[in-house]
Order: C-alpha cells, then sequence, then structure tokens
C-alpha cells in the first residue's frame, strides 16, 4: 500500500518573492485489489473548501509539518 499526503497549495510573498507552500489536509491510500485494479482512498483531516488538492509522498517526519516549495 502506498500512502501519500493529500496537501492544498497556499501562495504568499516572502521579502518581494512569491512561494507556495502546501498545507496538509489529509492521506490518500493507493491499493491494489487481488485482480490488479488500483483503488485511491482519500481520508480528509477535517471539512475542505479548496479547489486544489495536491499529493506528495510523504517525506520521514513530516506529517505534521508543511512542505515548502
Amino acid at each position: 500500500m502506498t500512502r501519500y499526503n493529500l496537501t492544498v497549495p497556499v501562495t504568499f510573498t516572502q521579502n518581494g518573492e512569491e512561494k507556495t507552500r502546501y498545507q496538509r489536509v489529509g492521506t490518500i491510500f493507493e491499493n491494489i485489489r487481488d485482480n490488479g485494479d488500483t483503488i485511491l482512498s482519500v481520508k480528509l483531516d477535517f471539512p475542505v473548501g479548496a479547489t486544489e488538492l495536491v499529493g506528495f509522498v510523504p517525506k520521514p517526519k513530516d506529517d505534521d509539518h508543511p512542505i515548502e516549495e
């Protein structure tokens, strides 16, 4: 089973430079059925009012911290 962090991109300006950070909002689980089909299960941490969600394979020990680009 593969697990991905589900995130929402948040754009901000820091020292005059536009940056994007990714705030975690849940997890996606990828499972393979006995017949070979891939199933994705999305588990949200809370209700999300976003138009875009971005999934990443988690880095070690980053589950509680935003990922910066």
